[in-house]
């Protein structure tokens, strides 16, 4: 499979989408929803085929460090066109789309370990799990960054450009709590059959990704319960959010890019 002249044809396609929301969100051309999700949708079908093809090459149903961003940002988008069907979230693509192209022509470049296929139907479950959470809250992170846009220049009183084109604040602030949710759901199953299904989740190389998911796990359950006892919403809303889609990054990726990327090169 060539996957580079797949790679670029999708990353075309990811910015023609996100190009055309952008200029809606500044209120340069009239929204295109159909567009943008056909646009979305091409490129993410390339993503997938390109996918694919780095899992074959591996050899493994667990992906290294490239593979598992290529499929986890994938999953990201095709989790946004199907939730723009029926919430107010397009205007994430403008962000999104561009990241996953990026991140697509960047992991066929990456070295693709090969294993042993060690995949159970436990451990599928938590490779699953893992993957729907982190796009969900990929999703809410970007989310939150628009409100935190939104929020600031309501406060200043600017609301021209692309505050303008944004749905109300608290049609925004819904959403985004829509989305920790569902990805509090999926983190929380994942980290239970995590400890359920694998054989040592406090073993070497598993450790910090055990203890970093727990800490973003405390971080979302915290700000859902104080969002639900004490009301809190805005910026302070906006912080949490991203400071536990920060943590569970690192948790996800930063001991496969230590291991695979720096120190394979040591």
């Amino acid at each position: 499979m060539q996957a580079l002249p797949l790679a670029l044809l999708a990353f075309v396609f990811y910015l023609a989408a996100a190009s055309w929301q952008g200029l809606t969100l500044l209120r340069r051309v009239a929204p295109r929803d159909l567009l943008v999700r056909g646009f979305g949708t091409l490129a993410v079908a390339l993503h997938l085929v390109v996918a694919g093809g780095l899992l074959g090459l591996e050899g493994s149903l667990l992906p290294g460090f490239s593979t598992s961003a290529v499929l986890v940002t994938a999953l990201a988008v095709v989790v946004l066109l199907g939730t723009s069907l029926f919430k107010p979230v397009l205007n994430i693509a403008t962000a999104l789309f561009p990241f996953a192209g990026v991140v697509l022509l960047l992991g066929i470049e990456m070295p693709t370990p090969t294993g042993d296929d060690g995949m159970t139907p436990g451990i599928a479950l938590h490779a699953v799990s893992s993957a729907l959470a982190f796009a969900v809250l990929a999703i809410a992170a970007i989310q939150a960054a628009l409100v935190g846009v939104q929020n600031q220049a309501l406060r200043h009183h600017k609301i021209r450009g692309v505050v303008q084109s944004l749905p109300p604040l608290t049609t925004m602030e819904r959403v985004l709590f829509e989305m920790i949710w569902v990805g509090m759901g999926f983190l929380t199953l994942s980290i239970a059959s995590g400890f359920v299904f694998l054989e040592d989740m406090f073993a070497q190389h598993l450790v910090h990704k055990t203890v970093l998911s727990l800490l973003a796990w405390l971080t979302f359950a915290t700000l859902l319960l104080c969002h639900h006892r004490l009301g809190w919403r805005g910026m302070r809303a906006v912080r949490w959010t991203l400071g536990g889609y920060i943590v569970l990054l690192l948790a996800y990726f930063g001991s496969k890019f230590v291991l695979e990327i720096l120190l394979a090169h040591n």
